[in-house]
């Protein structure tokens, strides 16, 4: 099921997520696979629970146009951050028509748990490491417009969906 989308400046969108208990619920397995059909169906590449309305440590990456199958990330945190800032151009589900200039940390190690409750650490970089970034912010109540350090007009992201990027 495609689930609405929550707009800025819903009060979801601010407040920091709990954590997923495990097992998973049938209401939290639900909204796993409802968040993979809504971030699917919205092109876009990342998803967190409170931008469909549930604040949880839940998010979706949905990077499968650069061969990665798409995951759920459950009760994720960023371990390590390299020192090294990268500028990317940014948009979010949430805020739509806004994109800027947003500054992170070009590669980060992240743990958190599978829907199935293993564990898992990896290194995150390039664009993977941005989306996670960007998701982490989300379920912490944090929104690109409090990172942006300079308005696009999306051009650089319109031009990378073009390309299949």
């Amino acid at each position: 099921m495609i689930l609405p989308i929550i707009k800025y400046p819903n009060k979801v969108l601010r407040t920091p997520g709990k954590d997923v208990t495990f097992p998973l619920s049938l209401a939290n397995q639900k909204l796993i696979s409802n968040m993979v059909a809504t971030v699917q169906k919205a092109k876009g590449i990342g998803l967190a629970a409170p931008q469909v309305g549930q604040s949880l440590n839940l998010i979706i990456i949905n990077l499968e146009h650069l061969g990665l199958p798409v995951f759920a990330l459950l009760n994720p945190r960023i371990l390590s951050a390299s020192k090294v800032n990268t500028k990317m151009e940014e948009g979010c589900l949430s805020i739509p028509g806004v994109f800027g200039l947003v500054s992170r940390p070009k590669t980060v190690h992240v743990k958190g748990f599978t829907k199935d409750g293993q564990e898992i650490e990896f290194k995150a970089d390039e664009l993977l490491s941005k989306v996670v970034q960007h998701e982490i912010d989300h379920i912490n109540g944090v929104l690109i417009i409090d990172k942006i350090s300079k308005y696009t007009e999306g051009k650089e992201l319109l031009s990378q969906e073009q390309a299949g990027l």
